[in-house]
């Protein structure tokens, strides 16, 4: 007997995501969190393009536009010369500021709608797993407790219990380097609009608060481990900027580090992992919390085809294949971004380091340069691997193709189909693909899987056949549920 049929330990931004994704297929789901509440910290502060995409096509990203503040740029290892968004093929062109604690209470807000379990309080300690399930044991507010259920995924952060416990390796780097960064009730305004450009990074917050990021020469050798004292942070912001701004009533206080680490792989049997628990990083250009979502994404219908039974085989393999190397394209661009942090901070490199950083700046100019980067970082670029080589099977479907109404093709969850007989076809494979009417240019039939990505292309010049088109829609969607139309 099993007490759900997919458990989730942690209840952060990748693990709530991938309970709503899941509960909204009809799986049963329950996320294990170790704290006894919900945090209440500000922590990440982006949203990136993608990321929006993802929640619109689920008819929920208003619910965060109206929170949010859009800046319609970003940067790349805080080069002068700004990334921007606004001119991707996107009508959600611009990162959103929302604190991290909003964005789960959102998040939250949509699993328990859709009925997720969530259970504070629950700390998963071991797994084992066997042919038929996962058996989680823990300790929770009345001690020890064991779960059995059918999958098991690990979204419970760096120092991943699941991922320790599935024997998933996780190779990389220990921290050369380390940043502070303090959230404040009290600042003097006047003084920040005094100040100009400094080497702060200062950023306004709900409720009354600013946060400021610093990284010191003197300081940036401290472990990532080490408690920041308030005295600590007002000492290193008043040797940087020449003031302390008048920070008071600290709200929290963290120390980050560059420790690069990525899984060597994202899934081992009944187990998976995702988010922090797959990759760790420099928090540069903000890139973690928006590809634990988009693993969650990627991630949440494949599951949940494999337990409703009409998963091709091999469905759940691609998750592997398919986020590994976005895990590692986001940690490599992470560790050039911190090295061209870093190293303006050391004496003998500071020449050198700043001659490339200009250089990179003076490239950033070029529009073709800077939207390959924005692409990077917003992962409006990220595009699967297709074994037919059609360009667009394997990217996302733009957003500005799509539009607002064709978004909500795949508010249920479902594959969404455009062509000729778009009607017929659905109905050969009910209650997994929605018609649509809507196709991309020079083409004639598209396939658009549940995560927004193109599974499958007939373009104009190719002659139709229905023989093909069932094969190609099956190998994404199964078996259909009888003979397709012709």
């Amino acid at each position: 007997m099993m007490d759900t049929e997919v458990a989730i330990s942690g209840a952060g931004p990748t693990g709530l995501l991938l309970g709503a994704e899941l509960a909204l297929a009809g799986v049963r789901v329950r996320i294990l969190e170790r704290q006894r509440e919900r945090h209440g910290q500000s922590r990440a502060l982006t949203l990136h393009p993608r990321s929006i995409e993802i929640l619109e096509l689920r008819g929920i990203a208003d619910r965060f536009l109206a929170l949010g503040r859009t800046v319609p740029s970003w940067h790349f290892a805080g080069l002068p010369r700004e990334l921007d968004f606004s001119a991707l093929d996107t009508r959600h062109g611009y990162t959103l500021f929302l604190e991290q604690a909003r964005t789960e209470q959102l998040l939250e807000e949509r699993a328990r709608e859709l009925g997720v379990e969530i259970s504070y309080g629950h700390e998963v300690v071991s797994l084992a797993q066997d042919d038929d399930g996962v058996t989680v044991a823990g300790v929770g507010p009345d001690g020890d407790f064991r779960l059995r259920a059918a999958y098991l995924v690990g979204c419970d952060g760096g120092r991943s219990k699941v991922r320790e416990s599935a024997g998933i390796g996780f190779p990389g780097s220990d921290g050369t380097m380390s940043s502070m960064l303090g959230d404040f009730a009290v600042v003097d305004h006047d003084e920040i609009a005094a100040a100009g450009r400094t080497p702060v990074l200062i950023a306004p917050l709900s409720g009354g608060l600013t946060r400021f990021v610093v990284t010191s020469p003197e300081r940036m050798r401290v472990p990532a481990t080490e408690p920041v004292t308030f005295d600590e942070f007002r000492e290193t912001l008043t040797n940087l900027a020449g003031t302390s701004f008048g920070i008071a009533e600290p709200r929290w206080l963290s120390r980050f580090g560059n420790a690069t680490r990525l899984a060597e792989n994202y899934r081992s049997g009944r187990v998976f992992v995702a988010g922090d628990a797959a990759h760790i990083h420099f928090p540069a250009a903000g890139q973690g919390l928006n590809t634990g979502l988009q693993d969650a994404m990627n991630l949440g219908w494949k599951l949940a085809a494999e337990i409703r039974g009409w998963a091709p085989a091999g469905l759940l393999d691609t998750y592997h294949a398919e986020r590994f190397p976005v895990g590692q394209l986001v940690t490599d661009n992470t560790q050039a971004q911190t090295l061209l942090l870093e190293l303006t901070l050391v004496p003998e490199y500071r020449r050198p380091v700043t001659a490339l950083r200009e250089l990179l700046n003076s490239l950033l100019e070029l529009p073709e340069v800077n939207a390959r980067l924005a692409g990077l970082v917003s992962a409006l670029s990220t595009s699967y691997p297709a074994p037919d080589g059609d360009p667009l099977v394997g990217a996302r479907l733009p957003d500005r193709m799509l539009g607002s109404e064709g978004a909500k093709l795949v508010h249920s969850g479902t594959f969404g189909y455009a062509g000729d007989g778009a009607a017929e076809v659905a109905e050969g494979w009910k209650g997994r693909i929605t018609a649509a009417d809507s196709l991309p240019e020079n083409v004639r039939e598209v396939l658009v899987r549940p995560d927004g990505h193109i599974a499958w292309v007939r373009r104009e010049n190719e002659p139709p056949d229905a023989a093909l088109r069932e094969a190609a829609i099956t190998a994404w969607a199964g078996a259909p549920e009888r003979t397709a139309v012709r």
